[in-house]
Parts: structure tokens; C-alpha cells; sequence
């Protein structure tokens, strides 16, 4: 029960990133809070602690802690300067306007010199801000140093004394949650195998959802293996078996759909939301065959649950040898050839979780093994072997300068949005006027298009809302109650750290809540105050919207046409170096070039948001931007796997080059540039290419010759389908496609 309720934590939490966050924010508020009640500091001085030390801790982004420390100790003397500013400005209204309007686009424009940079703009805005909030004076700076000096001694400390997080740690907890969440998708799959006609559809998304959070960590695992692992060759394997275990838990759910089904189900499916299930019923839930596929993923989800180690005895090692026997055309049981694909993909997975588990864990016993699993590791070992921790070959990339630079362009349309809000909020409160600021400089942060911004205005202003009456009910009941009101903040802001990566309403919700408790603590609680933080909470939002609009405007199309060249262009990168080894070239660095395709694409799919919003009113161009991503995510996919298979060239024994697969490969490398130029210039004069089928294009040009070489049927099917979904993304790009020919 405990190995379980682990492993539910850390599939829902990866690397438990946000339960330390909430952690540790709650523990140098708390500590600060401690210290200055002991040294007799009144509520105003115990509010202004509480909220320095949240932003020292929340604010810090580098990933060495050595990094960190130096960014905490130069936000001292950020933070004590910002709020000497606010106090003396604070009686010059025009002065402290201007002030912080400069201070604002100096923030963003921060952004620019890397994480210290952008913590630095973060420390200097919040504290301005904090100054206001509590009414700073020049007679109460020295209370309110002291204050400032606690909360950054109380984060260090919680940093690295109390709540201490290194990077490799972080990353031992990433690999814990891909074995979970890998273990989750084996159940999803498992549930897609049971499910009658009418709950097929739920256990689809299930998969779907199980795919896309597999990914998600693989690629929070990639983010950290460098600063995580100190042997680039050890980095490297890992990489190499998350790999292959996310391709080959993905390949599963396919043939398992395709299974159940009475066509061959495409890798679509899994990644277009409310795409059709293949037609054809379901698996009979009395067949032998089906009965021991059912045996066999609750095997595989124990597997990767439960490793083979030398004190699990000999129950998990007959599984283990009994799973990869599947790998053996002979051990196969009777059943259909599509049930048997599942077995043959079930017996890869148990490889790859294998190759995971010695690459994770060390060697392991192997005195049980039976002939297929000593073959399975003598295969990882030579694999294990040939891999390269090679330096990465990278561009430098073109360097933007003045306006066009994110970081400038977001700066001065931030000001602008910021100047609006302190001209409205001035005429909706004297006294109150930087919410609108704030809520202008929060929709800024992430985004990068004018409809990112619009969709976190509205989430901030609706999570606003609904924080507006719980912060009206939390006041009532806390009343004049100090520290029970502290709790109740601490509550809420370590719900609010928790749920920031996964719901922004939530968050601004919590946000809320606790400023409802503070102004009771302030003594300035009204609900009117709330009602007015909800007005001024829209009306920067609106500011910021219009400022995005028309300033410098950087339109959603544009973004994600940018981004969509870009994941063309690592696309082409990727199937252009798989196929070329696959035909003889030489070795290069395909992992890198896989993870750099997932990067782009994650990118893309967090832009298209506000394109695939559920209230946006264009549904034709929601569904359009759902498929081309789907598409985009099969043709990832099949590329992966291209490049997988790739560097398996030499080191398995079953795979060799066929030159004869570069006439498949330069009609693929035409059509993504092809549609990336197109996509680049909708005036590009340009069409893909059709023609006959790559099996047919792999004929030999002597006859009597072996008709595939020895290129599995597995790298012809990849090949095959990444073409064809390539063409696919023809259409909905508007990509001439030339008449097929009589």
C-alpha cells in the first residue's frame, strides 16, 4: 500500500517539483514569521516578511545550488533598494509612477540575461509592489530592512539547510515518476483491452493521456540529465533507454488498438482528442489468446513496478524471461497476427524496461536468466557499448536585435499595458490602483503572442472571481485571529504553488483567498476591497490584452507558424539523419536531434492553446489546430522510432544498412521542406510529392535480389507511415498536392 501511494505521488508529481516548491515556500514563510514574532515586529512588518519571503523563494530558477546562492544574495540588495524607492516616492505620485513604469520594463527586459536576470526583475517589481501594499514610509525602513533581511535568511535557509535539493536528486525522483507513469499507461492499456463498445472511448483517452504525460517526463528527464549526472556517457544511456521504453510503451497501445479493431488502427488515434476508434468491436473477452495477453501486460505493469533484483527471488525473473521470450517467433502463442504483434510488442517493452533498469540501477542478477534474456542483455551491453558521449552540434542561431528581441518587445509592451493600468486604476482607487499593474505584469509572464495573453487574462480574472468569495468567507472566519489567519495563508499558498503548473485559474483562485486573510490582518478588509481587486483585476487585464494588441502585436498565426517551421525543420533533421544511417552513412547524434524535435513540438502545442481553447469561437480553425498537431505528433513519433532503430545499426544483429531507402527518404526531406517553405510564405510556389508506395519504391533494381535487404518490416512501416502523414499535412496547411497521375 505505501509502494503504491509512492508511486501515485510521483506520477502525479514528477520529480515532485511542486511539493517541494509548496514546501518550501510555506517553510521560509513560516520561519520568517517565527523570527520576526520573537523579535515583537507588529502585523505590517510580519505581512511585508511573509510576502519578501515567498518571492525570495519562489523567484530563484537556476538549477546548481551554487547558482542559487549567488542570485539569493544579490536579491538583498535588490529588494532593500526597491523598497527604499517605494518609500521615498511613495508621497510623489508622478515621480513614483514613472519610477515604476521604468522599473517594470527594466524587469521584463531582464528576462534577456537568463534566469539571474529574470529573478533579479522578479525580486524588484514584487518588493516595489510590497511596498505599496503595506504603505512603505522613510520612517519605517529600518523595520522593514530588518523584515527583508529575515525573509532572504529564512529562504536560504529552507533552501539549503531544511528543505536541500540537488540536481541529481531531482532527477532520481524524475526516472522514479517515468517508471510510474510508464507503469500508469500499461494500465491504461490493460483497461483499453477490457473495455466493452460503450466505454471504449473513455479507456482511449486514457491511453492518450497516458502517452502524452510519458512524454511530458522523458522530456523533463532530458531538461535535467546535464546538470543531473556528472558522465556524459552514463547521461547519454539514460537517455538512450527512456527512449526506448516511451517508443515502445507507445508502439503497444498502436497494436493493441489495432487488435481490437478490424482495421489497422494509425498512430493518429493516439494523439488527435475525439479522433474515431477504428471500427471492428471488441477483443472477445473469453479467448485463450486474450486471457493470456491480459496475463501478460498485468506482468509487464508489475515489471516495471516491481525491478528484477537479486532479492526479489525467482517469481519476477520467470515473468521477465517469459515476457522476452515473445521476442522468439517460436514462443508466440496461438493466436490471430494481430494479437500476436502484442505479444511481440510486449516482449520489446519488457526489453526496454530491462535496458532501463540496468541503466538505472547497475548490472543485476542474472543467473536466472533464460537464453532469450541473456540474448535480450547481451544485445543492451553491446548497445551500451557503442554509444558516444559525443558533444552536441550545434548552430549558433541568428541573433535578433533591438525590437525584434522577445525580451525588448515584451518590455515595452508591458510598460504601455502598466501605464494604462495606473491611469485607470488611479480613477477606479487612489489608494488601491496597482492591482491593475499587477494583473497587467502577471498576463506578460510565459507568454509570447497576443492570444497567450488573452487566455491568462481571462483565467486570472475568472480564478480572481471565485477567490473573491472564498477570500470573503475565509475573513469572516478568521476574524482578528493572527496566527490562525497566518495558517490559513500558509494553506493557501502552498496550494497555490502546487497547482500553478496545472491550472492558472486555480492558482489565481488561491492567490486570492490569501489576500482576503492578509487585508483582515491589515485591518483594511472590506468586501468591497475584494469587489475592487476583481475591477482592478480586469482592468489590467485588459490593458495588457490591449497593449499585446497593439503594441508591437505578436499575432497567435505568426507565433505558431513560426514554431511550426521550426518543428518541420527539426522533423526534417531528424528522418533525413535516421534514414541516411539506415542507408549506409555515417553515425551521428540522432537522440539529440529527437529530443530537439519533442522540445519544438511541446512548444508549439503550448502555443496553440489559445487556438484549441474550449471557448474560442472559431471551431473549424480549433479543429484544424488539433489535427495539424496530432499529425505532427504521429510524424514525431515514427521519427523516433526511425532514429531508435537507426542506432541499433551496429550492434543488433537483425538490422543493416539498405541503400536502397534513401529513394524513400528524398521524397520525405521534399515534402516537409517543401511544406515548412510554404508555411514560411503562403506565396511559396511550391507542391509535394506523390507517388507510388515506399514498399514498392525498396524494389530491387536486379531481379531475383531479396526484396528488403535486411531492413525489417518495422523500419519499412515507420518509413511508410511518416510519409504518409507528411502528405497529410498538406491539406490543412494548404499545400498544393498534384493530381494523381492516369
Amino acid at each position: 500500500m505505501r509502494a503504491r501511494l509512492r508511486d501515485g505521488i510521483a506520477a502525479s508529481d514528477p520529480g515532485l517539483l511542486r511539493l517541494t516548491a509548496g514546501l518550501r515556500t510555506v517553510g521560509a514563510i513560516a520561519l520568517t514569521l517565527a523570527v520576526l514574532s520573537f523579535l515583537d515586529a507588529d502585523v505590517t512588518h510580519l505581512v511585508a516578511g511573509a510576502m519578501a519571503a515567498m518571492v525570495a523563494t519562489f523567484s530563484i530558477r537556476e538549477k546548481q545550488r551554487g547558482q542559487q546562492a549567488v542570485t539569493l544574495a544579490l536579491g538583498l540588495p535588490v529588494a532593500l533598494t526597491s523598497v527604499t524607492l517605494g518609500a521615498l516616492l511613495s508621497s510623489r505620485v508622478v515621480a513614483g509612477d514613472l519610477f515604476f513604469v521604468a522599473l517594470i520594463f527594466c524587469a521584463v527586459y531582464g528576462r534577456r540575461f537568463g534566469d539571474r536576470g529574470t529573478t533579479l526583475g522578479l525580486i524588484g517589481f514584487q518588493v516595489y509592489f510590497l511596498s505599496l501594499f503595506v504603505g512603505a514610509t522613510v520612517s519605517g525602513l529600518p523595520e522593514l530592512y530588518g523584515a527583508l533581511l529575515v525573509a532572504i535568511l529564512s529562504s536560504g535557509l529552507v533552501r539549503f539547510v531544511l528543505v536541500p535539493e540537488t540536481p541529481a536528486n531531482i532527477l532520481q525522483r524524475l526516472r522514479e515518476a517515468f517508471r510510474a507513469r510508464l507503469a500508469q499507461l500499461v494500465s491504461a492499456q490493460l483497461e483499453l483491452l477490457d473495455a466493452g463498445p460503450d466505454e471504449v472511448e473513455k479507456a482511449l483517452e486514457d491511453v492518450r493521456s497516458g502517452t502524452a504525460r510519458l512524454n511530458e517526463t522523458a522530456m523533463m528527464i532530458q531538461g535535467r540529465l546535464e546538470e543531473g549526472t556528472s558522465d556524459k556517457a552514463a547521461a547519454r544511456l539514460v537517455q538512450r533507454r527512456i527512449a526506448d521504453a516511451e517508443i515502445a510503451a507507445e508502439r503497444l497501445g498502436l497494436l493493441l488498438l489495432t487488435a481490437r479493431s478490424a482495421e489497422r488502427a494509425t498512430t493518429l488515434t493516439l494523439h488527435l482528442p475525439g479522433a474515431p476508434v477504428p471500427a471492428g468491436g471488441h477483443l472477445p473477452v473469453r479467448d485463450e489468446g486474450t486471457a493470456t495477453l491480459r496475463r501478460d501486460l498485468e506482468a509487464l505493469r508489475m515489471l516495471v513496478l516491481r525491478p528484477v533484483t537479486g532479492g526479489s527471488g525467482t517469481a519476477l525473473s520467470h515473468v521477465r524471461n517469459r515476457l522476452l521470450g515473445y521476442r522468439d517467433e517460436e514462443n508466440l502463442p496461438p493466436a490471430s497476427p494481430a494479437v500476436q504483434d502484442v505479444f511481440r510488442a510486449i516482449g520489446e517493452a519488457a526489453r526496454a524496461v530491462l535496458g532501463l533498469r540496468i541503466a538505472l540501477d547497475g548490472p543485476q542478477d542474472d543467473s536466472d536468466d533464460s537464453p532469450a534474456t541473456a540474448r535480450s542483455r547481451e544485445e543492451l551491453d553491446a548497445e551500451d557499448a557503442a554509444i558516444d558521449a559525443g558533444e552536441d552540434d550545434t548552430g549558433d542561431e541568428e541573433q535578433l536585435t533591438g525590437l525584434q528581441r522577445p525580451t525588448t518587445r515584451a518590455a515595452v509592451q508591458v510598460a504601455v499595458g502598466s501605464s494604462l493600468a495606473i491611469v485607470g486604476g488611479e480613477f477606479l482607487s487612489s489608494q488601491r490602483w496597482y492591482w491593475a499593474v499587477l494583473a497587467c505584469w502577471i498576463v506578460f509572464i510565459n507568454t509570447a503572442s497576443t492570444g497567450e495573453i488573452m487566455v491568462k487574462g481571462y483565467r486570472r480574472l475568472l480564478g480572481t472571481v471565485f477567490g473573491v468569495v472564498a477570500g470573503i468567507v475565509l475573513a469572516g472566519l478568521v476574524g482578528q485571529h493572527t496566527w490562525t489567519a497566518f495558517a490559513v495563508v500558509l494553506l493557501c499558498v502552498f496550494a497555490m504553488f502546487y497547482t500553478a503548473p496545472l491550472s492558472y485559474t486555480l492558482m489565481s483562485f488561491f492567490v486570492t483567498a490569501a489576500l482576503g486573510v492578509l487585508y483582515t490582518l491589515l485591518h483594511t478588509y472590506s468586501p468591497s476591497v475584494l469587489v475592487l481587486r476583481v475591477a482592478e483585476t480586469a482592468l489590467g487585464a485588459a490593458c495588457g490584452i490591449v497593449a499585446a494588441a497593439f503594441v508591437l502585436p505578436v499575432r497567435t498565426d505568426r507565433r505558431t507558424n513560426e514554431l511550426l517551421v521550426t518543428v518541420l525543420d527539426r522533423l526534417g533533421d531528424v528522418t533525413e539523419a535516421a534514414v541516411d544511417q539506415l542507408s549506409g552513412g555515417p553515425p551521428v547524434d540522432l537522440l539529440d536531434k529527437a529530443r530537439d524535435l519533442d522540445q519544438a513540438l511541446a512548444d508549439l502545442r503550448a502555443a496553440t492553446q489559445p487556438l484549441t481553447h474550449p471557448i474560442t469561437p472559431l471551431r473549424a480553425r480549433r479543429d484544424t489546430a488539433r489535427y495539424v498537431v496530432a499529425l505532427l505528433e504521429t510524424c514525431a513519433y515514427h521519427a523516433r522510432s526511425l532514429a531508435a532503430t537507426a542506432e541499433l545499426l551496429p550492434t543488433h544483429p537483425s538490422i543493416a544498412a539498405d541503400p536502397r531507402l534513401r529513394r524513400a527518404g528524398r521524397r520525405i526531406a521534399h515534402n516537409i521542406e517543401a511544406i515548412s517553405a510554404r508555411v514560411a510564405d503562403e506565396h511559396a510556389c511550391v507542391e509535394i510529392e506523390t507517388g507510388p508506395s515506399i514498399a514498392s519504391l525498396l524494389e530491387p533494381d536486379i531481379p531475383g535480389t531479396p526484396r528488403y535487404g535486411r531492413v525489417t518490416d518495422r523500419v519499412l512501416r515507420h518509413v511508410q507511415r511518416l510519409d504518409e502523414s507528411v502528405a497529410g499535412l498538406a491539406r490543412p496547411l494548404r499545400v498544393p498536392v498534384p493530381a494523381p497521375r492516369r
